[in-house]
């Protein structure tokens, strides 16, 4: 094991030490919000350091063993503990270099899955909504709920942009590399000549915040308009003002919300909205000044890149990012997008434990 990284485990486990001790004292139990803090690092730092214990008592194995073999009648004992310590001791290292990597603080956060049409058109839109259906079904199966906040529909029955809220156990950490431009080939439903066209959307995955609080945002710097929210809702859309469009003037960011009969929710949700999208653009910001340093843009959130082609016609589904095409079109298009994420959060892994071994060089 690395000198560095044999350090910060000898320091984790102290700090485990003085957490017990902390959450035993009375001045820490009587204090709430101290309570829940040291007993979340508790519970993070606990089975670390069982690895780490585990790693030195395999080390410690191995050096007993290294005691006798001088002695003949010992010998083939020895060097078989000896052995099967070194086997131990790579498998607890491997396992404590991916337990060091850095957690992703959004990791267990809800999302807003923005989807918007881009070029192509109407099949650019229709596609947006073949991208919003396919999350839905993934959804279903890992058992999270999905919320529309606005939708503008096309004329075909596509989305020229939907915006869902995601709720459930881990959603950002699963969704988080699906934001970039998604591609798709096919032959338009509108399509006379049987020609393959290309269109695109923009996938946009953000992390809720727990509070609009978390986020500084002056309300000098809003700008809040309401209107009739247009499409279905029967009289009481038409008669009512209750659409509501917010707009943050020194960013730019505009954000609608008409779904709710009341005006008070869609400002509530479009201001939820808002804060994530200037929570997203400060979380960008920082990863792309990360992902400058790395050959691969996996995790760098970079809007432009087209980060996935679907080939209708040929049955595939190219991920640029990482150069993995699997031919299950139909599959992935119902929702099950397991291989997939599964495929982008280890790349993302691979890459912190180079990291860390550069670190640690």
């Amino acid at each position: 094991m690395k000198p560095r990284i044999a350090d910060k485990l000898d320091h984790l486990s102290q700090r485990l030490a003085d957490l017990d001790a902390a959450l035993s004292d009375p001045d820490v139990t009587s204090d709430i919000d101290r309570y829940r803090r040291f007993t979340c690092e508790h519970a993070e730092l606990t089975p670390v350091i069982a690895l780490y214990q585990a790693w030195c008592k395999a080390r410690d194995d191995a050096d007993a063993a290294r005691a006798m073999l001088t002695d003949p009648d010992m010998k083939e004992l020895a060097q078989s503990e000896i052995d099967q310590s070194a086997i131990d001791m790579a498998r607890l290292e491997a396992d404590l270099q991916r337990a060091l990597l850095p957690k992703d603080p959004d990791d267990g956060r809800n999302v807003f899955l923005e989807i918007r049409a881009g070029t192509g058109g109407d099949e650019s839109a229709l596609f947006a909504a073949d991208l919003f259906r396919m999350y839905s079904r993934h959804a279903e199966r890992c058992r999270w709920k999905v919320e529309i906040v606005s939708a503008s529909e096309s004329d075909l029955g596509g989305y020229r942009e939907i915006i869902a809220r995601v709720a459930g156990d881990g959603v950002y950490s699963r969704l988080k590399f699906e934001s970039g431009g998604h591609r798709v080939q096919r032959v338009p439903v509108t399509e006379t000549q049987g020609r393959i066209h290309t269109s695109a959307c923009t996938v946009a995955v953000m992390a809720e915040v727990d509070q609009v609080a978390e986020i500084d945002i002056n309300p000098a710097d809003l700008r809040i308009d309401t209107f009739r929210a247009s499409g279905a809702g029967g009289q009481h859309i038409n008669k009512t003002d209750s659409a509501v469009r917010i707009t943050h003037v020194p960013t730019g960011i505009v954000v609608e919300c008409q779904d709710d009969r009341s005006q008070h929710r869609n400002k509530a949700q479009a201001m939820a909205v808002l804060a994530a999208r200037i929570r997203d653009v400060q979380v960008r910001a920082r990863d792309s000044q990360i992902a400058s340093t790395r050959k691969s843009l996996v995790g760098s959130g970079d809007r432009s890149e087209r980060i996935r082609t679907y080939n209708f016609p040929q049955g595939r589904i190219t991920d640029h990012r990482i150069n993995l095409t699997l031919y299950k079109i139909d599959a992935i298009m119902d929702g099950d997008l397991t291989e997939l994420l599964d495929a982008l959060a280890h790349e993302h892994q691979a890459e912190q434990l180079a990291q860390l071994a550069e670190e640690g060089a």
